[in-house]
């Protein structure tokens, strides 16, 4: 039996292996449902419907999904049998199959995302063959291959490669070099924080996914000379785009480092060539907001969780050395933020590192130092605590404006109790849900 399971899931932050915090085995799920699935990334793209082959089992989730998001419109599946596997036809009838929806469609779509599963691949399904007979047979519409592979986690994450694949329909523009596009977001970026300042001012037009109300609108991206990113599941969708366009590619990853916040914008400034600002007001905004949290919330004990933020150690280093009682962090790697890991684990080597896919996390209320104050649904349903911000990747914040928001998100969940139970079971944070 693996023992790790009898034992709470906790390990100092001076004692963790940043490389490897925790031995890898069973894994549990929370009934926190806020993350965005595949299905929700797909419905930002206007245009497009989504059509999946898959298993009936497999089918039930991706389903379920979008009748709560009052979207079943926008969705069609085939599915596939266990004889599919045995007589040769698993293309043959995702071909006929897909064609058959679109000849049932009230009007043609523009884009089809054509998801294929596990078993596809495990089978070896010519999938670009696929493709180029649907293409042929339809070469009015763009065929995107799409992965609902979870078996992919430990290559290409389902996430990762869903964001990548969202614009792989966008073909070549004259390019526009006061254009720029923000990629892999599921969610728009605060408008009033410094990024999308500093890109207005200068007179430069920002497109997004998540602000694009028709086809066209989403095709004019194609025309932008730089490609932005600044979380980690978007980072190879940018990559990939500006490689196919031959356009440039930036990555401005978040962070809670004052330091690195500043440096993010010089690389912005510098690469579009114009005056990196002062942000000593942003600054001072941003110091504002925290004191005033810090006086509301007191010493009540924090939790941040890697789905709220994607730097969860970079924000417990922040808000510990403003004066908050940060007691730990739930995530099950370090990737990406070694150097404010170390530093934590030299200046607070106390805090504590939470798995998140334990099933022992489910005791973690009952050792916490009194009611948390949670960064994320995680961290609310391990330490059942009705005080917690509820956002995921982020929630758009960014920079110092990013980190006033969080400070007066904080300070209104520590005023404002939720309902977790309501609230948790609500799939897809931002999207329409059917769920009362």
């Amino acid at each position: 039996m693996n023992t790790q399971y009898e034992r709470p899931p906790f390990i100092r932050i001076a004692d963790a292996d940043r490389t490897a915090l925790f031995a890898e085995g069973l894994e549990y799920n929370t009934p926190a449902r806020g993350m965005w699935n595949i299905v929700h990334t797909g419905m930002l793209l206007p245009g497009a419907h989504q059509v999946y082959a898959c298993a009936q089992g497999c089918l039930r989730g991706v389903i379920l999904t979008a009748a709560e998001m009052n979207a079943l419109d926008r969705l069609s599946w085939i599915a596939v049998s266990e004889q599919d596997l045995f007589d040769g036809t698993l293309e043959q009838s995702i071909i006929d199959g897909t064609a058959e929806i679109i000849g049932r469609l009230p009007r043609r779509p523009r884009v089809i995302l054509l998801y294929l599963s596990c078993i596809h691949l495990f089978a070896g399904v010519d999938f670009p063959a696929v493709i180029d007979a649907l293409s042929e047979m339809f070469p009015d519409i763009h065929f995107t291959d799409c992965y609902m592979t979870p078996t992919m986690r430990k290559t290409v994450a389902p996430a990762v490669k869903m964001a990548e694949q969202l614009y792989d329909a966008l073909q070549p523009l004259p390019v526009n070099g006061k254009s720029v596009n923000i990629i892999g977001n599921d969610r728009p970026t605060q408008p009033d924080c410094e990024l999308l300042r500093i890109l207005r001012e200068n007179g430069f037009t920002v497109r997004d996914l998540t602000e694009c109300r028709t086809h066209a609108d989403y095709l004019q991206m194609a025309e932008s000379a730089h490609n932005l990113t600044y979380l980690p599941v978007g980072r190879q969708a940018g990559e990939t785009l500006s490689r196919r366009l031959g356009t440039k590619h930036l990555h401005l990853p978040v962070s809670y480092d004052y330091d690195t916040i500043t440096a993010n914008y010089r690389v912005l400034c510098d690469a579009l060539a114009i005056p990196c600002p002062d942000f000593s007001a942003d600054i001072a905004a941003a110091e504002q907001a925290l004191g005033e949290a810090r006086r509301v919330i007191g010493d009540a004990p924090v939790v941040i969780d890697y789905t709220a933020v994607p730097c969860p150690f970079s924000l417990a280093e922040m808000l510990l050395l403003h004066g908050f009682s940060v007691q730990c962090v739930i995530a099950d790697s370090a990737a990406g933020e070694e150097t404010a890991f170390d530093r934590l684990a030299a200046a607070a080597p106390d805090l504590l590192i939470c798995q998140a896919v334990n099933v022992n996390m489910l005791h973690a209320h009952e050792s916490a130092s009194g009611d948390a104050l949670c960064i994320g649904q995680k961290a609310a349903y391990y330490f059942a605590s009705d005080r917690f911000v509820n956002i995921v990747m982020n929630g758009g914040f960014y920079g110092f404006a990013g980190i006033r928001a969080l400070a007066l998100a904080m300070t209104d969940a520590f005023l404002h109790p939720k309902d977790r139970r309501a609230v948790l079971r609500h799939k897809g944070i931002g999207c329409e849900s059917c769920l009362s």
